[in-house]
């Protein structure tokens, strides 16, 4: 079938709302959608009638209030459509407005950061209209989900998306104020959009049955490097491999099913690893997607007796995984505000959209980088195109040029061309060449008529770090708009504000090599942050400036900031103790007596040798053993420091300092316990070896 014969069909979108209502109930449909203000009780029944009758044509039998909660992964609970019966013993399938529009869940249960005490309960659930509702097809049977905002019942916001919304309506009214100046008065409305690239690891999901540090963890805690990893650069837009091929047409039937734009897919650089590219979006709906992206990724790998790890960093030694979040901002008309033009030195908004968004990135990098914090993400900056836990922008030749000029003399006289590119190939015409080149190292780069933020892991919610972007870009923007709405002469201000921007701000603008060790020392001397770790980055959540600049647009409220700031301590702490318990178990029930197996094995060998023949030499065995068992007491002994550490921990009740501890302590410990059982990995024979090797799992699917 033809995609576009079935892409959106379990969405119940506008095409669908407007076949299925009465002109008048999808106008107000759509009003409200628009202008916000919500739609009456008669409109949302005859709304919940038609979306009801449009899921059971689906083979929907449930459906259930869809939300982003702080656990950075999505939550449903199913109900079924059908009513109370009758005296006869007799049902109908009935779903109400004010079923539609409300729901209540039990708030206790989902992370709160101490909004709400377990005894206080009620939390509800509300329809958020400018996300079209979609069936899943699973296999507990096809639910109707609908997209729902999560609060408590003094209306905290306890999910990831509320405080996103209100970002983008901050976002959306002071951009309006930056157009407007420019005479732009059709737009009614700015629209962060944004397309987010998804990395994933596939393995085979019986050699993933056999690690218990995947199933509890999402990555490995032991394994030594394969005899190849990603050095050879041949994996990188290399063949897909058939099984992988197979998974990856079932995904791209799914998710085109639910009116996901998914349009590129390949292997990345490491073995194993893929991605998946969608075509971008309005940031809201991009949110969900990716969501529902990651969820279906797992579930059509499971039918291909596949797993897929979207753990940040699932095997050391070769490149983790990220999920390259491409930002940008256009009005409702379709004019796209990060778009040069030919000429941007001539473009006085877009120099203005640019220079304010440097002032963002700079004034804030500490918020952009905590956006980004889980605890796999510190496996995962610095290092195989993952970009460093300082923030930078880069702009290419073409844009540092004018910046420079502005920063010198005020304005920029000129541009760099694009230039041709000329291959030497007689058959191929020359090529247009584009103005700017790219930089994998850079955490913000700008690609062209957008931003693209590589910092993101892959497992993390996005709603996060673009709710973080819309707020300090709206705080530039406010500035902006108070200086030049009170100035005579708009054109000139501008051009001083401009200047003004780049000159106070140019230092976070970097074109060079990240990952160089020069790079950490230069960012230092331009005073720029490097919070290298998760647990370093959380403080600046609930800083006086933070509380200010979210309080200022009501994205968040002081307590909702302070909430988040538990939650993400909790949440470290939660991950480093599963993965240093799981590591205990796997020490000693798997690895230690699998070694111990094995020097056995090695102490008879010497034995019999040397009974069957005593001039033999017998070094090489006796040198073999001697090893393992150096290893042996190594590990045994690291074992022992990580079960004290793990044991010490039950005291620490404050949770920063619970994750800190964890941090200095606990995640030392672990990595002196991997680095004796990997090198022991190499010694043991593979029939005595518990669990399958990096090679098994890369290569063998």
């Amino acid at each position: 079938m033809i995609v576009s014969e079935y892409f959106g069909l379990n969405v119940f979108n506008k095409a669908q709302m407007q076949a299925r209502l009465p002109k008048e109930i999808y106008d107000q449909v759509i009003y409200a959608e628009k202008n916000g203000g919500g739609i009456s009780n008669e409109c949302a029944d005859i709304v919940a009638k038609a979306m009801m009758d449009w899921a059971m044509e689906r083979g929907a039998t449930h459906y259930t209030h869809w939300f982003l909660p702080l656990t950075g992964i999505t939550a449903e609970k199913h109900d079924a459509f059908i009513s109370a019966p009758d005296l006869m013993g007799k049902t109908i399938e009935k779903l109400t407005g004010k079923q539609l529009i409300r729901g209540e869940s039990d708030a206790s249960s989902f992370p709160s950061g101490g909004l709400r005490a377990t005894h206080y309960a009620r939390g509800y659930t509300a329809w958020d209209m400018t996300s079209p509702a979609f069936v899943k097809e699973m296999s507990c049977g096809t639910i109707l989900c609908i997209p729902t905002l999560f609060f408590s019942y003094h209306g905290e916001a306890l999910d990831n998306k509320t405080p996103l919304l209100r970002s983008m309506d901050a976002l959306s009214q002071q951009a309006l104020r930056i157009v407007r100046l420019f005479g732009d008065r059709d737009a009614k409305k700015i629209i962060p959009s944004v397309g987010a690239e998804q990395e994933y690891f596939i393995v085979d999901r019986e050699k993933y049955l056999k690690r218990r540090d995947l199933i509890y963890t999402g990555r490995t805690l032991f394994g030594a490097p394969a005899p190849k990893g990603q050095e050879l650069e041949d994996q990188y837009f290399g063949v897909i491999r058939e099984r992988v091929g197979r998974f990856m047409a079932d995904l791209n039937t799914e998710l085109w099913r639910m009116g996901i734009a998914a349009t590129t897919q390949h292997n990345e650089v490491a073995p194993g690893q893929h991605e998946l590219a969608p075509i971008h979006c309005t940031c809201n709906v991009a949110v969900d997607h990716n969501q529902l992206t990651m969820e279906t990724m797992k579930r059509v790998a499971g039918k291909h007796d596949l797993v897929c790890l979207l753990h940040e960093k699932p095997f050391e030694g070769v490149n983790g995984s990220g999920k390259h979040n491409n930002w940008s901002i256009s009005t409702d008309t379709g004019k796209n505000l990060l778009n040069p033009g030919e000429t941007p030195n001539n473009n006085l908004q877009f120099l203005l959209v640019l220079s304010c968004i440097i002032k963002a990135v700079d004034c804030h990098a500490d918020l952009l980088r905590v956006s980004s914090a889980c605890a796999g993400n510190d496996q995962r900056l610095g290092a195989d195109e993952a970009p460093p836990a300082i923030i930078s922008i880069f702009l290419g030749k073409q844009l540092e040029d004018v910046v420079q000029q502005i920063v010198l003399n005020g304005t920029a006289a000129d541009c760099l061309t694009d230039g041709q590119l000329d291959t030497g190939v007689s058959t191929l015409p020359v090529i247009k060449r584009d103005a700017a080149d790219r930089n994998r190292t850079s955490p913000f780069a700008f690609t062209g008529n957008k931003f693209e933020f590589r910092m993101v892991g892959s497992s993390d919610c996005i709603a996060n770090s673009n709710t973080v972007l819309n707020t300090i870009v709206a705080e530039a923007f406010c500035e902006a708009a108070d200086v030049l709405e009170k100035s005579c002469n708009v054109a000139t201000e501008t051009k001083k504000l401009i200047a003004e921007n780049l000159r106070d701000h140019s230092r976070v603008i970097f074109s060079g090599n990240g990952y160089s060790a020069q790079w950490i020392e230069e960012a230092a001397q331009r005073g720029l942050p490097n919070l290298s770790s998760m647990v370093s980055s959380i403080p600046s959540l609930t800083t006086e400036k933070s509380v200010r600049l979210f309080g200022q647009f009501g994205v968040y409220t002081k307590a909702e900031l302070e909430s988040r700031s538990e939650i993400l301590y909790e949440t470290y702490a939660k991950v480093k103790c599963i993965e240093a318990k799981t590591m205990l178990h796997m020490a000693s029930k798997h690895y230690i007596p699998s070694v111990v197996r094995y020097s056995t094995r090695l102490a008879d060998s010497v034995c019999k040798v040397r009974s069957a023949c005593p001039e033999a030499d017998i070094t090489v065995q006796q040198e073999l053993l001697k090893k393992t068992c150096a290893l042996l007491r190594r590990a045994n002994d690291a074992l022992a420091v990580l079960e004290k550490s793990v044991e010490n921990s039950n005291g620490v009740e404050c949770l920063r300092e619970m994750a800190n501890y964890c941090h200095d302590v606990i995640a030392p410990a672990m990595r002196a316990l991997r680095q004796p059982i990997d090198q022991l990995e190499l010694i043991v024979d593979k029939d005595i070896w518990p669990v399958p090797t990096y090679g098994d799992l890369m290569f063998e699917v």
